[in-house]
């Protein structure tokens, strides 16, 4: 299959590549058909020597079926030949190097220590209700005063019958 990718030069820490077709089985820096460009990484974005490309020859090798590699992707979408790739998701590259390893121990602790975790979510949970109960109150509060506001419109009216009740006993004994 042949593939669109980068072929490294230059010297230590001050690499080039070339932008080359080559047969996937290839090595990298191995046999190549054709230099279609170049691309060198230590120049700002802003610079058009950064990419150099030739794009008639990037279309005709795509449309013998050539597939350019992730990171040729992206320069070619830089440059709007071809769409730009969705980026891709990889959460370990936000976390330094030497923390990657303490946050891979960690995940593999987490199912084995699956009650020690659960305890701090009780703890959370415990905690939310407090403040609930403390949100809760006043809620409360304003709901006594409803029903106390409700009764006393009741009470009137349940009176009346017991003080007829009253009238009515005193009556009888006198």
């Amino acid at each position: 299959m042949l593939r669109i990718r980068l072929s490294m030069g230059g010297v230590r820490k001050r690499p080039i590549y070339k932008i080359v077709i080559a047969d996937g089985r290839y090595p990298r820096d191995g046999k190549f058909i054709e230099k279609i460009g170049s691309y060198n990484p230590l120049l700002p974005k802003d610079k058009k020597e950064r990419i150099k490309i030739e794009a008639e020859r990037v279309k005709y090798w795509m449309s013998k079926g050539a597939q350019p590699t992730l990171r040729v992707s992206r320069l070619l979408g830089e440059l709007q030949i071809m769409p730009m790739p969705k980026p891709g998701n990889n959460p370990q590259k936000a976390i330094p190097k030497k923390d990657r390893k303490k946050s891979a121990e960690e995940i593999k602790e987490a199912p084995k220590t699956k009650g020690k975790k659960e305890e701090p979510k009780a703890e959370a949970k415990k905690e939310e209700p407090k403040a609930e109960a403390k949100k809760e109150e006043p809620k409360a509060e304003a709901k006594k005063e409803q029903p106390k506001a409700e009764a006393k419109k009741e009470e009137p009216k349940k009176e009346q019958p017991k003080a007829e009740a009253k009238k009515e006993e005193p009556k009888d004994k006198k």
